[in-house]
C-alpha cells in the first residue's frame, strides 16, 4: 500500500486543507513520485514545484481511494465520481484543482 505523504488527519487520506466526508483521495505527484491528498500539502512538504501528468500519461496508477486503498489510473479518475472497486464517493470539487495535476480540459474525459 502506497504512503501518503503531508498532514493527513485521518486513514482515508484526508487532510487539514480537505476534510470533508468525500475527501477520500490522494494523487500520486509525478514531480516526487510520492502520494499526497492535495496540492497543498505538496507545497507544505517539498521544496520543488509539482509537475502535472501529461495527456499521454492518463493510463498511470496516480489516484488513491482512501478507503479501499485502490490505485486508479487517472483515466479511470476522471471518468468517474466514485471508487470502481468500494464504490466510496469522491468530491466533485475536486474537478476544479484537476488542472494543477492533470493536463487537463474537459475534452478529456471519456478518451
Amino acid at each position: 500500500m502506497p504512503t501518503v505523504h503531508g498532514p493527513v488527519i485521518d486513514n482515508q487520506t484526508r487532510c487539514r486543507h480537505y476534510h470533508t466526508q468525500k475527501d477520500i483521495i490522494a494523487i500520486n505527484f509525478k514531480c516526487c513520485q510520492k502520494y499526497y491528498p492535495c496540492f497543498q500539502c505538496h507545497a507544505e512538504c517539498e521544496n520543488h514545484k509539482a509537475a502535472v501528468w501529461g495527456k499521454d500519461e492518463f493510463d498511470t496508477p496516480a489516484v488513491l481511494c482512501g478507503v479501499c486503498k485502490t490505485e486508479h489510473t487517472i483515466k479511470q479518475y476522471l471518468n468517474t465520481d466514485k471508487c470502481l472497486r468500494c464504490e466510496s464517493a469522491f468530491n466533485e470539487g475536486c474537478q476544479h484543482h484537476y488542472h494543477l495535476y492533470f493536463d487537463y480540459t474537459a475534452d478529456c474525459k471519456r478518451q
